[in-house]
């Protein structure tokens, strides 16, 4: 009889242990998963995108345009489709500090720097050795029409330092040359505004 309930008690504990065991697994890994289904916000944890339409500057302008920004956990995939940009080649491309296309583009402010660093490349030269919105430059073909896709890390659409929701894109006349203080890119061509798409 000692031995049938010392087999009993071995029993019991070890179905304890294993619906212990599986309470513990389904904690630590469920909500992995459900972290992983979505793209999450690099400091939120908020699945974001956003959009700006590009629009020429000058009245009657045929410049045109979509550039998507779309969040990660390290920063923003930039993708832009432009059509109707005169003069093939290269265009500077940039986030600029302020929420408005008025006045030719003008009142967009300059490139959105909050650092105060020098004028760089920001996915090549980091934070520290270029503005946060430095995007480089479009390549215009002969059709006037580019496709362009970029990124710029640590940047974000939700909060932080370096939270980009309202700003602006610019699009340049000329070829951003990556010279100080601004790349000497010329005048501005296009321009739309930031704007987190609503889920």
């Amino acid at each position: 009889m000692k031995k049938y309930l010392i087999l009993i008690l071995m029993f019991a504990i070890w179905v304890s242990w294993v619906q212990v065991s599986a309470a513990a697994y389904k904690k630590k890994t469920v909500p992995a998963v459900e972290a992983e289904s979505q793209p999450v916000a690099a400091e939120s944890g908020v699945a974001v995108q956003a959009k700006a339409i590009i629009k020429g500057t000058t009245e009657g302008s045929p410049v045109s345009g979509e550039v998507t920004f779309k969040q990660n956990a390290e920063g923003l995939v930039v993708e832009a489709t432009l059509a109707n940009v005169p003069n093939p080649g290269k265009h500077g491309f940039h986030v600029h500090e302020k929420g408005s296309c008025d006045d030719e583009g003008k009142a967009a402010g300059g490139h959105y720097n909050p650092d105060g660093a020098q004028h760089g490349y920001l996915s090549h030269d980091g934070h520290a050795m270029a503005h946060a919105g430095d995007l480089g430059n479009v390549v215009i073909d002969e059709s006037g029409n580019a496709t362009y896709t970029g990124f710029l890390p640590g940047v974000s659409l939700v909060d932080g330092k370096y939270n980009v929701n309202g700003l602006t894109v610019i699009l340049h006349e000329k070829e951003d040359d990556f010279g100080q203080p601004t790349g000497n890119a010329g005048g501005r061509i296009g321009c739309g505004i930031i704007s987190v798409e609503q889920k």
